[in-house]
């Protein structure tokens, strides 16, 4: 099934920037009388097959919703396994990543993350800086509303000490104040889960990304569900406020 849906994708038209909110880990294990610590294991498993298989077919730019300034108002357990979750897979997919040419970088604010978990992002990203091919944006305190309130905040300081002008100010300047700075706009946005809506993710970097919503859970998402989207992106004409 892989090879056929593969097969139907044209990988000349391949989106540049994915971006996947990864949603429906506790519903999973729920599913299964399982704790939802094992819904997030299971999911963690995938977001490291879809990484290698985005490298693969030529996505330029992943961006996966990892954790969002909301999700603190989660139980502390859960929050706490769910760190503890990250520093174990950065930790063990370090050597693969580096391996696969992959550059990881964060969204959002990590200072206000536990430092294990912390330390082990910030040394991902060193190690992996010089890399050169696919973008591994991964989302840790991350909101969209945060994402745009900081980079007015940083505008305001650079025009009070004159490093810009209010005049010259447009799009291009204010997305280099975001933290996907240089990086394009999404063209695809992934909901698993069944949920259909933004969460707060990449508010401005979305405006015109094609969405996609499955009901697929994400533990169960596997790289079947990317080629899916992949082709169904395909097969929208986007006109950007044309005709």
């Amino acid at each position: 099934m892989q090879e056929n849906l593969l097969n139907q994708i044209d990988l000349n038209n391949i989106p540049k920037h994915v971006a996947i909110i990864l949603d429906g880990n506790g519903r999973w294990a729920k599913k299964r009388f399982l704790p939802r610590f094992k819904g997030h294991q299971e999911g963690m498993k995938r977001v490291v097959e879809i990484v290698e298989v985005a490298s693969d077919i030529g996505i330029k730019y992943l961006s996966v919703y990892a954790f969002s300034t909301e999700n603190w108002k989660r139980p502390v357990l859960e929050v706490n396994s769910l760190m503890d979750l990250l520093v174990y897979y950065v930790e063990i997919q370090l050597d693969r990543l580096k391996k696969n040419n992959v550059r990881v970088i964060t969204l959002g604010d990590i200072s206000k993350i536990p430092a294990k978990a912390k330390n082990a992002i910030i040394k991902a990203c060193n190690e992996t800086s010089s890399n050169t091919g696919m973008v591994l944006n991964i989302a840790l305190n991350y909101g969209g509303r945060d994402d745009i309130i900081n980079a007015t905040k940083n505008i305001i300081k650079d025009l009070e000490l004159e490093k810009i002008n209010l005049d010259n100010l447009n799009e291009d300047i204010f997305k280099n104040y975001l933290y996907t700075k240089n990086q394009p706009d999404v063209d695809l946005l992934i909901r698993s889960g069944g949920e259909k809506r933004l969460s707060n993710f990449l508010l401005y970097q979305t405006a015109y990304a094609e969405l996609y919503f499955t009901d697929c859970l994400w533990p169960d998402f596997k790289e079947e569900e990317l080629f899916k989207s992949i082709i169904d992106y395909q097969n929208r004409n986007r006109r950007f406020g044309g005709v």
